[in-house]
């Protein structure tokens, strides 16, 4: 495509008050500064506070999974309403779209979902993204918009992953934003605190979950505060927040969902020979599984680890785990063109 994707993700404590009511001036500064990128980018908001805007509706409300349902039910027109009023004045039209888990671990229907934001941006509109907790399976959820971020931004191949929040980036162990991190690793999550917001589900760990494998997949990422400087603007040009460095990548797009979007189904236990060889870009071949973990078919999505139960990669299955058990010789457990390594 002609212009590179931006993908820009606000939590519920970025967009709305304490009370859950939608902070309109917030609504409006990031409408006049994505209005300001549009021309250089296709860009999809992920945006959360469906759930917080439509609360104060349910009586007696306590966060139930019900509760929650109803209450994002009430609040997703409320929220896409405030939105589509704000970019209106920049003549923005805006799209919403509810995503649910198997959009993207079904790649038939992650490349619909691809081929519809294309089209939304071929006729100038941005889609802003968020989790249907309507209708959405808890087994089956994402567990925050931080992971339904990333599942675009790497699925779609984007440039860059911005992410608001209310603490302005991560903070050192002084409360003092750290400017670059090259690579998220045990001493960058070390100072982490674990505390979510008031108002979502995530916090910064989630966060450096999701950007350590955005960053892996070749999309850099900043995670900033909207009040500072020209919040989004800033971001872009890396003036503020804390910039997560994009890591080389050589994956095919198929390879990138495959990371990214697919369900785990079961596991495989891996000898030290065959954690070798799949390091080598080899196929995975049953004779170097020591235990299949949990149950799958042919065509499903397992994880691989090794002999300490460390996750080194993931594969697409080439056959049923009962297939598998059965077999008198060693077989192809999965292709090495369905393997992404960790």
């Amino acid at each position: 495509m002609s212009k590179s994707i931006l993908v820009i993700k606000f939590g519920s404590s970025s967009i709305t008050h304490a009370n859950g009511e939608v902070n309109e001036q917030t609504l409006e500064k990031i409408a006049a500064q994505v209005a300001t990128l549009q021309p250089n980018f296709h860009i999809v908001l992920v945006s959360s506070g469906a759930v917080a805007a439509g609360k104060s509706v349910i009586k007696n409300y306590k966060g139930t999974l019900s509760e929650r349902k109803a209450a994002a039910a009430v609040g997703n027109p409320l929220l896409i309403a405030k939105y589509s009023h704000y970019f209106q004045k920049y003549g923005i039209a805006i799209a919403q779209s509810l995503c649910e888990r198997h959009h993207f671990s079904q790649r038939e229907q992650f490349l619909q979902l691809k081929e519809t934001y294309q089209e939304l941006w071929k006729n100038g509109v941005i889609p802003i993204a968020n989790e249907n907790d309507v209708v959405s399976n808890v087994e089956l959820k994402f567990s925050d918009n931080d992971e339904l971020a990333t599942l675009i931004a790497t699925g779609f191949g984007a440039e860059k992953l911005l992410i608001s929040t209310s603490v302005g980036g991560l903070l050192d162990a002084n409360g003092k934003i750290i400017r670059q991190v090259q690579k998220v690793d045990s001493d960058i999550l070390s100072v982490v605190s674990h505390d979510t917001s008031s108002s979502g589900l995530g916090g910064m760990i989630s966060k450096l979950t999701f950007t350590r494998l955005a960053s892996r997949l070749g999309i850099k990422v900043v995670i900033f505060g909207l009040d500072q400087g020209r919040g989004i603007i800033d971001a872009m040009e890396e003036k503020i927040g804390t910039v997560f460095e994009a890591q080389e990548a050589s994956l095919s797009a198929r390879q990138k969902w495959l990371a990214t979007g697919s369900l785990i189904a079961g596991k495989a236990v891996l000898d030290k020979g065959a954690v070798k060889a799949i390091g080598q870009r080899k196929s995975l071949l049953s004779v170097g599984v020591i235990e299949y973990l949990g149950d799958f078919d042919k065509g499903e999505v397992i994880e691989l680890l090794d002999i300490s139960r460390n996750p080194v990669a993931i594969a697409r299955a080439r056959c049923s785990k009962s297939e598998l058990q059965q077999a008198v010789s060693s077989i192809e457990v999965a292709h090495a063109d369905d393997i992404v390594i960790w």
